[in-house]
């Protein structure tokens, strides 16, 4: 396993970040192709063998229930000195006022409950799950600031927003005094680019680490166009993609079967290859998801390739 910085902290994290929203006791999520305990914990185990120290989660995951199994998972099989936790806030964890957004009764209240969720008495890093408009951003800045100063949090990172309002966050944080975004976790694959043309500039200029999230697009860059799963058939973001990105998804398979390595190994080494990238998000159903994942790390690119995968694409539509 490779470890780097994350951004430019001194923060070492693994280039491959498991993500965990597959894992949730399905009677307490919206998605049925949840996995629970039992079919979870042995991905999150062979993860800290592989040597991945990352790991994100979300406190509306499952309803929780992500946090407490991976909370278990990791107490079991990991060191956590060397464990970098991160979860996420924002979603509605409960009817009625104030159970959702970025305020800083919704905040205070939620990060106690993810700590306690995690079972760690702090989070390596906690991030905005989505902009909050309700909220005037310098509330949700001072409150997070205060996470820090008062140590249940270590560092905190951003997710999924337009560029200016990353930019607003950051500079309204460097004119208070208060702790800046380290990461930045966006949506960025082969077929989905737009980050490209505003956020990623912006991370660059600002040392912000770069962690994607759905690296595969949802599994579209890993098997032949037409073939479906069942999570695919359920899942509402899979028409985040269209049918124009055939071409790329043929061009990984092409490129993966001239050199014999699975169509996800290529995709994820695309993604890898980027400098700004510190580590890929990867989700995991089974055990080669990991295997594939870890091995992209030694899939270097050539120029040519590169170019035959990035000459397909065509704009999209913004996608959070």
């Amino acid at each position: 396993m490779e470890y780097v910085k994350l951004g430019t902290t001194g923060l070492d994290v693994s280039r491959i970040c498991l993500g965990c929203l597959n894992f949730g006791d399905p009677a307490r999520g919206i998605q049925s192709w949840s996995m629970d305990e039992d079919s979870s914990r042995p991905l999150i185990r062979q993860a800290v063998e592989a040597g991945i120290n990352f790991f994100d989660t979300a406190n509306v995951y499952s309803a929780g229930s992500s946090e407490e199994i991976l909370g278990r998972a990791l107490a079991e099989y990991g060191t956590r000195d060397e464990l970098v936790i991160a979860t996420k806030i924002h979603g509605r964890m409960h009817p009625g006022p104030n159970g959702q957004g970025l305020s800083r009764k919704a905040i205070l209240t939620q990060i106690d409950k993810s700590l306690a969720r995690l079972g760690v008495d702090y989070i390596d890093l906690l991030q905005p799950h989505r902009w909050d408009a309700a909220t005037p951003i310098e509330e949700t800045l001072e409150t997070l600031h205060g996470l820090i100063t008062s140590g249940k949090v270590r560092y905190i990172g951003a997710s999924s927003m337009f560029a200016w309002q990353f930019s607003k966050a950051q500079y309204t944080a460097q004119a208070n005094g208060w702790t800046p975004f380290v990461s930045m976790q966006n949506h960025y694959n082969l077929i989905y680019r737009e980050e490209e043309r505003e956020m990623m500039p912006l991370c660059d200029d600002l040392g912000v680490g770069v962690i994607p999230w759905s690296p595969l697009a949802r599994g579209k860059l890993t098997r032949p166009w037409d073939e479906a799963t069942h999570r695919s058939e359920l899942d509402s973001r899979q028409g985040l993609y269209v049918p124009e990105d055939r071409a790329i998804v043929e061009e990984v398979a092409a490129i993966a079967e001239a050199r014999g390595v699975p169509a996800a190994q290529v995709a994820l080494a695309w993604v890898n290859q980027n400098r700004l990238v510190s580590s890929a998000i990867i989700g995991a159903s089974k055990p080669h998801h990991i295997t594939d994942a870890v091995a992209s790390l030694d899939v270097v690119l050539t120029a040519e390739e590169i170019a035959r995968l990035e000459q397909p694409y065509r704009p999209h539509l913004f996608a959070s």
